[in-house]
């Protein structure tokens, strides 16, 4: 395997060095066909004008699942120190995603050695455009999905040492929904503040209004949260504007909750303002859902996890999100956290990953794929 090894760890490197961002991954994806095709693997044909879905046909017939490796880079500029940092200015891979496609073409190199002995299908996705929250209806729009019946992801954790895998049940990632709030009020003279309506101390209202969601209307055992992350109001020292604007997220784990967070913002937005005589007009944009880890999957996550040599720790729940629960909605899956070293955290110049990880996930991706392929047809 040591050739194997030092392919995957010159891949990693390169796909380091030459991070894109979300629908902007040609390079990307042009790299990982050049290797997959290499090496005999299989790249199905659909309509992706980023990233590219792989394909291992077992000899022995059986079930077809899906493993998703996203692709897409970070607009930030990278303070890491390694000595194959990136070589694209602002950009980088500060999620992880350079190591979940070397850990994906490792998975499908090792198991189209082994073919022969597949029971059933594996199709790896290479998705584009995760961090726009949206990448993974692109993979939905073809006919990729329509065989598959289970799904399994990854995701780098600098919490966790290299050998140790996060994995759990239940809810592991938030609902990720996204909101603009518009205050229309009337302009006028700094001086005379009685001569229009202010918008700023009605934007100022509502964001301390909408955090009663979260302290007055979910259940305190629920996880969920409310972000105002940008206000913007006027442009000058002396006139009053006539607009402000507020735009934030909201992280929810239970539909019901994410339901209530909706028609909640919207009436205490629209309602304070009018309190001030002026106006809120509400653009809410959901995202994914909440991330949920299938039982059975979770089992054979843990069985093979101590087959490869890999301690196990609960899997921590995450406020953030994941498009990867956009295929749950359709069938089941597993997202699994694999420790990549302890440092800085994901989307924070200094992160990086342990490299010697590399090969030992590869191989217990390939091995996962193939067991729970076997188990499913005993």
């Amino acid at each position: 395997m040591e050739g194997l090894r030092e392919k995957l760890t010159e891949y990693f490197e390169w796909f380091h060095r030459h991070p894109e961002l979300s629908y902007e991954e040609y390079e990307t994806t042009n790299k990982i066909r050049e290797i997959l095709l290499e090496a005999g693997v299989e790249i199905l044909p659909c309509e992706l004008k980023t990233g590219l879905v792989a394909v291992i046909r077992g000899e022995k017939k059986g079930p077809v699942q899906a493993l998703r490796c996203d692709i897409d880079a970070l607009p930030i500029g990278e303070e890491s120190g390694l000595s194959y940092a990136s070589e694209c200015e602002g950009k980088m891979h500060a999620c992880g995603h350079d190591f979940h496609i070397v850990s994906g073409i490792g998975c499908a190199i090792l198991l189209n050695e082994k073919k022969e002995e597949l029971s059933g299908t594996v199709k790896i996705i290479f998705q584009p455009a995760e961090e726009s929250s949206l990448g993974a209806l692109k993979i939905l729009e073809t006919d990729v999905m329509e065989d598959v019946e289970r799904i399994w992801g990854l995701h780098a954790d600098p919490t966790n040492e290299a050998g140790v895998l996060g994995i759990r049940e239940g809810y592991v990632t938030a609902a990720v929904d996204r909101f603009i709030i518009k205050i229309k009020g009337v302009g006028c003279h700094g001086a005379h503040p009685d001569d229009g309506i202010d918008p700023i101390p009605v934007a100022a209202a509502v964001v301390q209004a909408l955090q009663t969601i979260v302290t007055r209307n979910i259940n305190a055992f629920h996880p969920s949260l409310i972000s105002v992350t940008r206000i913007q109001a006027g442009n000058t020292w002396n006139v009053i504007p006539e607009t402000a604007e507020l735009e934030g997220t909201v992280r929810t784990m239970d539909k019901k909750d994410r339901e209530l967070f909706e028609k909640k913002l919207a009436e205490i937005a629209k309602h304070t303002a009018a309190a001030f005589g002026a106006e809120a007009e509400i653009n809410w944009i959901a995202g994914p859902p909440a991330t949920y880890n299938d039982g059975e999957m979770v089992i054979h996550s843990m069985k093979t996890a101590d087959k490869c040599g890999f301690s196990v720790v609960p899997e921590e729940s995450s406020m953030g999100g994941d498009d990867f629960a956009f295929f749950e909605e359709k069938i089941p899956g597993c997202y699994i956290k694999v420790g990549t070293g302890k440092g800085q955290l994901i989307h924070q110049p200094g992160f990086k990953v342990d490299e010697s990880v590399i090969l030992p996930t590869a191989e217990y991706l390939a091995e996962l794929m193939f067991d729970s392929l076997s188990a499913s047809c005993i």
